[in-house]
């Protein structure tokens, strides 16, 4: 007994013997034997450290996120226009491409916009895509023999122009979407994704509305479609090693060096403007010294979790999948959907905000959205721009259109209000003038812009939807996906396009 409390009182005095043989051990491990090791012991890193052992120990929760102004701009535009793209969606996908203003109040929670927020107001924001018409329509009772007209919208003949171009351009490279498709299938665990999951991701990657009709049974040899307890799901047929070729490494460091020899120092290529601590910069290092993890031939299940390995292959399965999508960006929320699927990490933002060297996360907007960084110049361009994302370039043309028809529509109730107020002013017994609608003229002829000309829309239209009886619609929305006939409206004899 008086052994063992002379071995503690050293052991608290000195706790720590280095040895000649080898690395620092403990006192516990050498004088008590018989007691409890795991009370004294200390671990200590040996410092030849097997990178196959290094757990990830950055906490993203001391990560700062940068902001790239280059980036963030492209997530602004395409938000512009995510009002055009989903009701451009919903109109195609009826036979007829029109909707009458009643069920398209229906989908406010599909198109994000929630009262007061006026649905028609929306529609005449763009008057070079959208138009609004009426149809003849029974009113309540049925019996009745007057015939009520109904607004209903459309596109108008240059966005019809455009959509059919779009969809011819998608059936023409059928071949490659099916390619992306069997690919995430040949990335997934199981080999099999639900549908349900692929229509969040379907319109990043280029494909059209009816993909799950069309183009999953137009290929039959490269997957199906199945029934699951979950719903209908999409799953491999064939496995094509030619696709199994994940995207080549990113370059580390620049090849531009005046003279051709190794570096002295490891370098780590980052963004301009990005600074990092010094923890989660030598962390990078490492990260870049293990080898690439081929996301198609070792799957998620294979590798140990929270290893740097599970890591390295999670980063190239989420390189994947941005490297297929159109504008080489996508949002995380919808790769969390996959997460399960890909065996990605529970805290998937955590890890991508991680590596800044691969992905850029940027906060624009509802929810955000993750980059590919190495598809963009310093400018903030893409390298290689899509045929698909081409179209849509268009789309923001018309959309531009559309702001300058409203500019123009703005001038003249300007200038009529204007000539107005000059014809009041001519009899000097009338003094009520409109003082501000008389700055904003100068303002206006002066070439100011107060930036608001976005929001104040013309006060000439109704502020809420029409309203024509609850018994002539059920409350179904429907099913959007159906395929029919493309007309070009003007006239009442409307050319048949090839359907989709």
């Amino acid at each position: 007994m008086v052994l063992l409390v002379e071995a503690l009182k050293m052991a608290l005095c000195h706790p720590f013997l280095v040895s000649n043989n080898g690395p620092v051990t403990s006192l516990s491990s050498t004088f008590l034997r018989g007691t409890t090791p795991s009370s004294f012991s200390v671990n200590r890193k040996p410092k030849t450290c097997n990178l196959k052992n290094v757990s990830v120990s950055i906490s993203c929760s001391s990560l700062k996120t940068v902001r790239d102004r280059t980036l963030d701009r492209h997530v602004v535009m395409r938000n512009r226009i995510r009002f055009v793209q989903k009701l451009k969606t919903l109109l195609l996908s009826k036979p007829k491409h029109f909707l009458p203003i009643k069920i398209l109040s229906k989908c406010r929670a599909y198109l994000s916009l929630h009262k007061p927020r006026s649905l028609q107001s929306m529609i005449h924001r763009y008057p070079s895509i959208f138009e609004l018409f009426t149809i003849p329509w029974p009113p309540t009772p049925l019996n009745a023999t007057k015939l009520y007209p109904q607004p209903c919208v459309r596109l108008t003949p240059a966005a019809a122009a455009l959509a059919a171009e779009e969809m011819n351009l998608k059936s023409s490279i059928s071949t490659v979407l099916a390619n992306k498709l069997q690919k995430l299938l040949m990335l997934s665990s199981h080999r099999r994704l639900l549908l349900a999951k692929l229509v969040h991701l379907a319109p990043d990657l280029g494909l059209p509305p009816n993909f799950r009709s069309r183009l999953c049974n137009d290929h039959p040899d490269k997957f199906k479609t199945v029934d699951t307890s979950y719903g209908r799901a999409l799953e491999l047929v064939s496995w094509d090693a030619n696709l199994a070729k994940p995207l080549p490494p990113r370059e580390s460091h620049s090849l531009d060096l005046i003279v051709d020899r190794p570096l002295k120092f490891k370098q780590l290529r980052l963004r301009k403007g990005l600074n990092l601590k010094r923890s989660h910069r030598d962390y990078l290092l490492k990260f870049e010294e293990v080898p690439e993890v081929c996301p198609y031939n070792n799957p998620a299940e294979s590798l140990a979790k929270e290893s740097i390995e599970a890591e390295k292959r999670c980063c190239a399965v989420i390189r994947e999948v941005l490297g297929m999508t159109i504008e080489k960006r996508t949002l995380i929320d919808h790769l969390t959907h996959f997460r399960k699927d890909f065996g990605l990490p529970n805290k998937l933002r955590g890890m991508v905000v991680r590596h800044p060297e691969l992905f850029y996360t940027s906060l624009k907007g509802h929810r955000d959205s993750v980059f590919l960084v190495e598809r963009f110049d310093e400018k903030g361009n893409l390298l290689e721009k899509d045929e698909v994302l081409a179209l849509q370039d268009k789309w923001m043309d018309l959309a531009r259109e559309s702001k300058r028809m409203r500019r123009e529509r703005r001038k003249a109730n300007i200038d009529k209000e204007f000539g107005r107020l000059s014809d009041v002013n001519q009899n000097p017994d009338d003094s009520d003038i409109d003082y501000d609608d008389a700055s904003e003229i100068d303002n206006f002829k002066d070439g100011y812009d107060d930036g608001f000309e976005d929001i104040f829309e013309d006060l000439d239209f109704e502020a809420e939807d029409y309203d024509l009886g609850n018994d002539l619609f059920d409350n179904k929305i429907g099913e959007f996906w159906t395929a029919g006939p493309f007309p070009i409206q003007n006239g009442s004899d409307r050319e048949q396009k090839q359907p989709w």
